[in-house]
């Protein structure tokens, strides 16, 4: 019984080769039935012994090709308008945040560096915890500009080669929109920078990231207990 199960699996991989090859000539032999014109418009791609093909796009409305060239260029700049808006959002948002975290955290160390040694135990470490949770704060604020400023200069770049796709293709107006809208993008990512510079500069000057934490004195009663009553009898 396994010698008979053996060889009828043979048989049927011998079935399945020969099959496959004939299923390929037959379509290469309808393949060749295609007129040229109508072969020099499809894309062959080989995948697993098969033949998949994948038409291209055919003219639409009588429009020649430089016609369709510019409505492309046009859908390409609209597309690379949205994601530049949407970059610029992130970023601008991202980095006015971040502002707003240094200052909280410059005032905090700043009040708490003033006041400090005239704080109990107690208030002491609740200062300092929300020091600490502040600084955290700060620094994934940090890391998520420069992951959304990496975004939006890869939109940045996208938008600049979309403008220029687009004028060579003459589509002028599309050249012009996607060219403004960089103009846009760059000066409100401009003056947000100029603020995130300065922020920078404060938190660096403030030392409010790195500074030690502050060592309170030894309570008043143990230091005016006097050293006699520390004796043992």
């Amino acid at each position: 019984m396994s010698a008979f199960r053996r060889g009828f699996f043979c048989i049927g991989l011998s079935y399945a080769s020969n099959l496959g090859r004939l299923s390929g000539a037959l379509v290469r032999r309808q393949a060749m039935k295609i007129p040229t014109v109508i072969r020099k418009n499809w894309i062959s791609l080989s995948a697993i012994g098969g033949l998949c093909a994948v038409p291209f796009s055919q003219k639409q409305d009588n429009l020649s090709h430089e016609a369709l060239v510019r409505r492309a260029s046009s859908l390409v700049t609209d597309s690379t308008n949205t994601f530049l808006s949407q970059t610029t959002l992130a970023l601008v948002d991202s980095f006015t945040q971040y502002v707003k975290t240094i200052h909280t955290l410059v005032t905090l160390h700043k009040h708490y560096v003033a006041s400090g040694s005239k704080l109990t135990p107690s208030e002491e470490d609740s200062v300092w915890q929300v020091i600490v949770r502040q600084r955290q704060e700060v620094s994934d604020l940090r890391e998520d500009c420069k992951r959304f400023e990496s975004n939006w200069m890869m939109a940045i770049n996208l938008s600049k080669l979309a403008a220029e796709t687009a004028y060579n293709a003459g589509a002028d107006q599309a050249s012009v929109t996607a060219q403004t809208s960089l103009q846009v993008a760059q000066s409100h990512v401009n003056q947000i920078r100029q603020l995130f510079m300065e922020a920078e500069k404060k938190l660096k000057e403030s030392k409010a990231e790195d500074s030690q934490r502050i060592k309170l004195p030894a309570a008043m009663e143990e230091e005016d207990i006097p050293e006699a009553y520390l004796r043992e009898d």
